[in-house]
């Protein structure tokens, strides 16, 4: 009997009872944590933007969330889908945060999603990106779940690829956050690195997320892993589809931790490409 079949047998018994005498008795059996097989990802992307086009982001992928409540973070900015704050030309996407009053906020910025319109699960993400300069910004490359199935953040959910506060220059920052390991209880599963040029070249950022596990890379580089425990959704939340969201956010608990330079404005994120490739099933 091959691993494979093991773990699938594994996976699909839940009970064996057992009889002795008047006592019955039923066993629990609790699989482990998933193996991890050496799954591969398929060389040709299912899902991309490589924004060789000129204008607002193609209306086919990418929506927006818009607002200005500080999105649970205290952040200062309202989220626009004017061009002037996301703008796709010369075969990059620019996130722009700037200085200006708006919706009785101080600043404005986009926050890009594909949800519906771009959704993964399990596979490889992979973003060729350079971050803003300046103290106050937060720039982030990150997931979210579609469909919320497992209830509201932080049961659901969620992916960090990449984050860098202003503060911090070219400090980089990878994390999963879940029921179990988020950042209120200050346990969530994270690792950073400091990457030279972050803020003056482009860097490519890269997950590569199984059932196993969620991996992550910077420049081919590996950097950060979140095992699935084995033990449900609320320390591995990852079985369910997420989009990508692309931001700008501007001061909030950990960006604007050590203030605001608004010298710094206009401060943009470019994204050269974004790219999603399956994960090839064993």
């Amino acid at each position: 009997m091959s691993i494979k079949t093991i773990i699938v047998y594994l996976s699909s018994l839940f009970l064996i009872g057992c009889s002795s005498g008047q006592n019955d008795k039923s066993i629990i059996i609790i699989p482990g944590p998933p193996q991890d097989l050496g799954w591969e990802f398929e060389q040709t992307p299912f899902w991309q933007d490589e924004f060789d086009y000129n204008g607002l982001p193609d209306p086919g992928k990418w929506g927006y969330d818009i607002g200005g409540s500080g999105w649970g973070n205290n952040e200062l900015q309202y989220y626009t889908d004017q061009i002037e704050n996301a703008r796709s030309e010369n075969g990059i996407l620019t996130i722009t945060a700037r200085k200006e009053d708006y919706e009785g906020k101080s600043y404005t910025s986009t926050r890009l999603v594909s949800r519906t319109k771009g959704d993964l699960l399990y596979g490889r993400v992979e973003v060729r990106a350079k971050v803003p300069a300046g103290k106050g910004t937060w720039p982030a490359i990150w997931m979210l779940p579609t469909d919320w199935e497992y209830g509201g953040w932080p049961k659901s959910g969620e992916i960090d690829i990449m984050e860098h506060v202003g503060y911090d220059p070219e400090v980089i920052h990878m994390s999963t956050h879940c029921e179990a390991y988020y950042w209120v209880l200050n346990n969530q599963k994270t690792a950073t690195r400091k990457v030279s040029g972050a803020i003056t070249n482009f860097q490519v950022y890269r997950i590569d997320w199984t059932p196993f596990a969620i991996k992550g890379y910077i420049n081919g580089q590996h950097l950060f892993t979140s095992y699935n425990e084995g033990t449900g959704y609320a320390a591995w939340p990852f079985d369910k589809r997420f989009h990508i969201i692309l931001n700008v956010a501007v001061g909030g608990h950990w960006g604007g931790a050590q203030g605001i330079d608004d010298t710094s404005f206009p401060a943009s994120m470019e994204v050269d490409y974004v790219r999603f490739y399956r994960m090839i099933p064993k």
